[in-house]
């Protein structure tokens, strides 16, 4: 008799290259956030932080093994391959975080004050979030677009560089908000108003990606992408020169850290983090200017 589950479940693509990755994620996932909440602890805005980036991850990579594995991706009305490669960028920014930040933070050798199980539990947990963040970097490596190759927009150079753009805007809007005193001046209001135009615009271009949506727009997205990324970088290009001057020019603001400046809620702090991840994400977007003229957007697959 012919085995009725063979034409609806896909065993190929579990023991494929990105799919041994996929389950070891979701191995290592699991283990990370297990071995903390179990006994290693975490506290205050770092530790849920990281608790949330393992149990996010752990929950998408599920779900798409889950669908891959039972074609139910065919089903969904979004553009599968665009989904995939951008969740796995974005998993690997995320992993790497919170594999710095959990030891960072977490983890000590000496036993006192917590207690050497706890502490053995915490350094456990960390060399698992680090093969987490491997697991998913290697994912990234292996679905990433080969020349001449037709493949999804976000699996090549510049769909992936879209994910980190968003992920540093998102730094920076951390480091804005911890009273970075961006309502000082107007200048410095233009920085922030540059910040957010270019992540929101950048999170629009994703989302049509994923969703499949481009095709359907009545004007050509491929186009309107690269002349968006052109002006991304002249804003960037304002807000790289702008926000130093105004944070660390002696007539507006201070070259030098205060010395009185508490360590952790420091506004110059702040300042230095927004300069620094400013040149990081211009840097990014003309990267991402150089890639978008030679690639041709597909999206359906």
């Amino acid at each position: 008799m012919e085995s009725a589950g063979g034409p609806y479940l896909n065993t190929a693509v579990m023991t494929s290259p990105v799919g041994i990755a996929r389950l070891l994620q979701m191995t290592f996932g699991c283990t990370t956030f297990s071995l903390v909440a179990h006994q290693g602890g975490f506290s205050a805005a770092y530790g849920t932080f990281c608790m949330f980036v393992w149990t996010f991850c752990f929950a998408i990579t599920v779900f798409i093994i889950t669908c891959e594995f039972t074609h139910l991706h065919s089903c969904l009305r979004i553009s599968w391959g665009n989904f995939t490669a951008a969740f796995a960028m974005l998993a690997t920014l995320m992993s790497v975080t919170a594999a710095v930040i959990y030891p960072l933070y977490f983890v000590q050798l000496s036993c006192y004050p917590i207690g050497c199980e706890v502490r053995d539990f915490r350094i456990a947990a960390s060399v698992f979030a680090g093969l987490l963040f491997v697991a998913y970097a290697v994912e990234v490596f292996l679905t990433r677009a080969k020349p001449g190759q037709v493949t999804s927009y976000m699996a090549t150079v510049s769909g992936l560089l879209k994910i980190v753009q968003a992920f540093v805007a998102c730094i920076i809007f951390g480091a804005l908000v911890n009273d970075s005193q961006y309502s000082k001046y107007v200048a410095t209001q233009w920085c922030v108003a540059v910040f957010s135009f270019c992540f929101v615009m950048t999170v629009v271009v994703v989302a049509f990606s994923v969703t499949g949506k481009t095709a359907t727009l009545w004007f050509p997205f491929e186009r309107s992408v690269v002349v968006y990324t052109f002006v991304a970088v002249l804003l960037y290009v304002s807000a790289a020169v702008i926000w130093p001057v105004f944070c660390f020019d002696s007539k507006y603001g201070s070259p030098q850290r205060p010395a009185l400046c508490a360590k952790g809620r420091c506004p110059w702090d702040s300042q230095l983090v927004i300069a620094v991840f400013t040149y990081v994400n211009l840097l990014l977007y003309v990267v991402d200017l150089a890639y978008s003229q030679r690639i041709r957007f597909v999206s359906h697959l």
